[in-house]
C-alpha cells in the first residue's frame, strides 16, 4: 500500500510540473501581449499561494513584470490625459512594492547548500525607489479622501521602506526628510480609525515634525484614555502642558482630572507654574478661576476673573464663573444670618453684582441651562423682578417636563 501511495505521488509530479509550465507560459503570453494583465496577475499569484513555488523565480519575475505593465499602461494614460482611475494607479505601485519586498525575503532564504544568492535586489531598488513618491502621494490622495485606512496602509509602506533590507542602499531612515511628515499623517490616519497600536507605532517618529507636536501628543494621549491607561493619559497632559503650553487641549483636561480626583494641590502647582510662565494666558487664568470656584474662594475668584474678563468678555465659562462667585457668596450670606434689613441689602447687592454676568451667560451659552436657569430664578426672585422672573419660571417648569 505503502509503495502505491509513493508510486501515485511520483505519478502525479509531472502533471504538477506541466500546470506550472502551462500557468507560466499563458502568462508570459498574456505580458508579451501587453493584454489580460490581470489575468496574468492571477495566475502568478495563485502560483504562489502554493508553497510549492514560492521559491520559484520565474514566477516572482513574471508576477512582477504583470503588475509593473499594467503600472506603466495606467501611468501612460495620465500623461495623455485619459480617462483612468488614479487610485488604481497607487493602488498598483503599492502592489509592486509588495511583490518586491516579499521576494526579496525569498531571495535571502539560503539553497540546499546554505549559500545565499541575491540576484534582483538592486535592479528592484533602482526600480522602486523612482516609484517611491507614489507611497506618499497615494497616502495623501486617500488622506484627501477621508479614506484613512488606505491613507494609514500607504504612508505605513512608505515608512517601511527604512527598514526593509531591499531598499538598505539608499538609507532612507537619515535621508529621506519626509519621513516624519509621513509618520504623523499616518498617525493622524490611525487616529481617526480608533487604533491604539498603529499610533503608537509612529509616534516616536512623527514627533520630530515639530510642528504638529502638540497634535501628536494629544492623540496618543486620546488613544492611552480610549484604551483605559489612565497614567499614561496623565503623564501625556502633563507633556503637552509642558512642551505646547500654548495648546487648548491639555490644560483644562489635567486641572479637570486633578479635581475630579481630588488633587485640588496638584492642580493649583500646575496653574501657578503656568501663570509664573503667561501671566496672561486666557486657558490658564481660566482654569485658576475655575479652581478657586470649587474651593469656594470667591473673593480670590472674583478677582482672577476680573483679570480673565479683561482680556476677553466673551467667554461663556468667565461669565459664569463670575456670575456664580457673587451668586454663592449671597446664598451662603442668605443662609448664615438671622434675617434682617441690613442683611437683606448685602445679599440684594450680591445678587444684582451676579446679575449681569449670569445674564451675559446665559447669551453666549443659551444650550446650558442647567446653569444659569436656576441661579437667575433666584436672583429675579429675591430682587423682585416680575417680568423677568415670570419669563424665566415659564421657562423653568418648561424644562422640568
Amino acid at each position: 500500500m505503502k509503495r502505491l501511495y509513493v508510486f501515485i505521488l511520483i505519478a502525479c509530479l509531472p502533471f504538477a510540473v506541466m500546470a506550472q509550465r502551462k500557468a507560466l507560459q499563458q502568462a508570459r503570453t498574456y505580458i508579451k501581449s501587453r493584454k489580460n494583465l490581470d489575468k496574468a496577475e492571477q495566475l502568478m499569484t495563485g502560483l504562489l499561494s502554493d508553497s510549492t513555488y514560492r521559491l520559484n523565480d520565474r514566477v516572482w519575475i513574471a508576477l512582477l513584470d504583470a503588475v509593473k505593465m499594467q503600472y506603466d499602461q495606467g501611468n501612460e494614460k495620465l500623461y495623455l490625459k485619459q480617462k483612468y482611475d488614479t487610485a488604481s494607479l497607487f493602488t498598483t505601485a503599492k502592489k509592486l512594492f509588495d511583490i518586491c519586498e516579499a521576494f526579496d525575503s525569498v531571495e535571502v532564504i539560503p539553497d540546499k547548500k546554505g549559500k545565499v544568492n541575491i540576484k534582483y535586489r538592486e535592479h528592484h531598488a533602482q526600480m522602486l525607489h523612482t516609484l517611491r513618491p507614489n507611497l506618499f502621494n497615494g497616502g495623501a490622495f486617500f488622506l484627501r479622501k477621508l479614506d484613512f485606512k488606505k491613507a494609514y496602509i500607504f504612508y505605513d509602506s512608505y515608512i517601511d521602506c527604512a527598514r526593509q533590507p531591499l531598499f538598505t542602499a539608499y538609507n532612507y531612515a537619515a535621508s529621506d526628510s519626509l519621513l516624519p511628515t509621513a509618520a504623523y499623517r499616518a498617525l493622524y490616519a490611525a487616529y481617526h480609525l480608533k487604533q491604539h497600536d498603529e499610533v503608537m507605532k509612529h509616534q516616536t517618529l512623527a514627533e520630530q515634525d515639530t510642528a504638529h507636536l502638540g497634535n501628536i501628543i494629544q492623540y496618543a494621549a486620546e488613544m492611552k484614555m480610549l484604551k483605559g491607561d489612565t497614567a499614561a493619559y496623565v503623564d501625556l497632559l502633563k507633556r503637552g502642558c509642558l512642551e505646547t503650553p500654548d495648546n487648548p487641549f491639555f490644560f483644562p483636561r489635567l486641572i479637570d482630572y486633578y479635581n475630579s480626583h481630588a488633587m485640588a494641590d496638584s492642580a493649583e502647582v500646575f496653574i501657578n507654574n503656568a501663570l509664573a510662565n503667561d501671566s496672561n494666558s486666557i486657558i490658564v487664568l481660566l482654569a485658576k478661576s475655575s479652581a478657586l470656584l470649587n474651593e469656594q474662594r470667591y473673593d480670590e475668584c472674583i478677582t482672577v476673573t476680573s483679570r480673565l474678563l479683561a482680556l476677553n468678555d466673551s467667554m461663556p465659562e468667565a461669565q459664569c464663573n463670575m456670575g456664580l462667585a457673587y451668586y454663592n457668596q449671597a446664598v451662603a450670606l442668605d443662609k448664615s444670618m438671622r434675617r434682617n434689613k441690613n442683611k437683606r441689602a448685602m445679599v440684594n447687592e450680591l445678587y444684582e453684582k451676579s446679575r449681569p454676568y449670569m445674564e451675559r451667560f446665559r447669551q453666549l451659552a443659551p444650550s446650558q441651562t442647567d446653569k444659569w436657569v436656576p441661579a437667575l430664578y433666584a436672583i429675579y426672585l429675591n430682587l423682585n423682578k416680575g417680568k423677568e422672573f415670570e419669563e424665566i419660571d415659564a421657562l423653568r417648569q418648561k424644562l422640568m417636563k
